[in-house]
């Protein structure tokens, strides 16, 4: 089987198992999204949602966060984990917001990799999740997939994101990037992983799977 056979029969299986992409994290707009993106990092989407609600009931714009105390907002920020870093960047971005963007999030990668803690991949999500632009963001679980699928060399998440836009058709890329986070949930996890059941490494994961 070619690589380009094995790509198409992966769409096939994400297709058929996730043909609805809602996106996991709770937002209402590109700042939410933002916000939550980057209270995402090294935690989970279900832990990020929980404290959310609160720290959007007292700020959901630029303008309120940026009044917020840091001490406030790690407060609320802090059953996600690194909240000293995030609440002191989540501040930072939002005054940066409001100064120099009208306190609108900006709709490009440069602009946004600019803002204090925001990383290429949470920019990534940003430009495609509120956006609508081709990303393919790349966290640590993409990139266990990539490995483990036989689609990448596993370096860094840099050489995994140029491997995968060059696999998969560009038009796809926005929904890949969530049909991969879920299905490494629910097939695919870092521990306790049962080749045999999982409907992709069961017909194309690596005989070394220790990543």
């Amino acid at each position: 089987m070619t690589k380009k056979e094995k790509v198409q029969q992966i769409i096939g299986i994400l297709e058929k198992l996730y043909p609805k992409t809602p996106i996991p994290l709770s937002h209402k707009d590109s700042y939410t999204l933002l916000v939550a993106v980057l209270l995402s990092g090294q935690s989970t989407d279900k832990s990020v949602n929980k404290v959310t609600p609160a720290l959007f009931k007292l700020a959901n714009t630029p303008e309120k966060m940026a009044k917020l105390s840091v001490a406030k907002i790690r407060e609320i920020i802090k059953p996600v984990g690194l909240s000293p870093a995030k609440s002191k960047n989540i501040k930072a971005f939002s005054q940066i917001l409001v100064k120099k963007h009208n306190s609108e999030v900006p709709q490009s990668f440069t602009e946004l990799e600019a803002l204090p803690g925001v990383g290429h991949k949470t920019a990534s999500v940003v430009m495609s999740q509120a956006f609508g632009c081709a990303a393919f963001p790349i966290d640590t679980h993409i990139h266990r997939l990539a490995y483990r699928w036989g689609l990448s060399n596993g370096k860094n998440v840099t050489q995994t994101e140029k491997d995968l836009k060059r696999l998969f058709p560009k038009e796809l890329w926005n929904k890949l990037h969530l049909q991969m986070i879920f299905f490494g949930r629910e097939h695919c996890p870092a521990r306790g992983h049962d080749i045999g059941k999982c409907p992709i490494c069961s017909k194309f994961g690596r005989k070394n799977m220790s990543r």
